[in-house]
């Protein structure tokens, strides 16, 4: 991943090992992840400037975004991931250089709609990406046609682009995305020891996924399997005091 040099703003925005297209369980969002992936591909150029990820919370926008600017950086192309509620107080100035690189990814995009200078940013950002060939991946809480920009140009850019929905993950699939992610980090989850999970923790992937390195760890230190034995003690002193 690349990001412009902006003088000395305090960025510190570092990508995950663990978000790569090879760790995410596409399951009934396989069509998105496709389209992604169709960034990668020799005849990338059909892609639309601009792609909207948008679904309910823990359903892997942010992972996918970071996916993209890993296989980006893999292939030796420039990309940067902006998470936009940790930036937006340094000022739409950010944007300002991000429109030569190749991929442009923006997070919680909705934090932005109906900020006028963000918005006029945004839309300066979109029109560079286009005239150079780069690409803007956005994710947000809903599409952008049910977002509040004030900007009419801004909204039919983002409108008229690809917008994608995320669907959550049913039961199995959730468990099979614990599962991979386990296998990717060398542990092995059983089945039994998935369902045991999946029936005591709140069903979102983003507290299941902090939990399951909790366990990483937990394991670690005692060199323990991760039985359903095990989960329960580690998961029971997580609620002691």
């Amino acid at each position: 991943m690349m990001l412009p040099s902006h003088g000395q703003l305090p960025l510190g925005i570092r990508l995950p090992d663990s978000s790569v297209f090879e760790s995410y369980l596409a399951g009934r969002n396989q069509p998105a992840v496709d389209a992604l992936l169709a960034l990668h591909a020799a005849d990338r150029r059909r892609a639309p400037t601009c792609i909207w990820l948008h679904g309910a919370h823990g359903t892997g926008k942010t992972h996918l975004l970071q996916a993209v600017c890993a296989r980006a950086s893999r292939d030796g192309r420039t990309a940067a991931y902006l998470p936009l509620p940790d930036v937006i107080d340094l000022g739409e100035e950010l944007l300002a250089g991000f429109g030569e690189l190749a991929i442009v990814c923006l997070d919680d995009a909705q934090v932005v709609a109906g900020r006028e200078q963000w918005e006029r940013a945004l839309f300066r950002l979109h029109q560079e990406l286009d005239e150079r060939g780069g690409r803007l991946l956005v994710a947000g809480s809903a599409p952008p046609a049910a977002l509040p920009f004030k900007l009419r140009d801004l909204g039919s850019r983002l409108n008229g682009g690809l917008v994608l929905t995320l669907q959550p993950l049913d039961e199995s699939e959730q468990m099979a995305a614990l599962q991979l992610r386990a296998q990717l980090r060398g542990l092995e989850l059983p089945d039994e020891t998935a369902q045991y999970m999946l029936r005591r923790l709140p069903r979102d992937m983003t507290h299941l996924y902090a939990v399951l390195d909790e366990l990483d760890a937990a394991s670690l230190v005692a060199q323990r399997r991760l039985t359903v034995p095990f989960v329960k003690e580690v998961l029971e002193r997580r609620l002691t005091p």
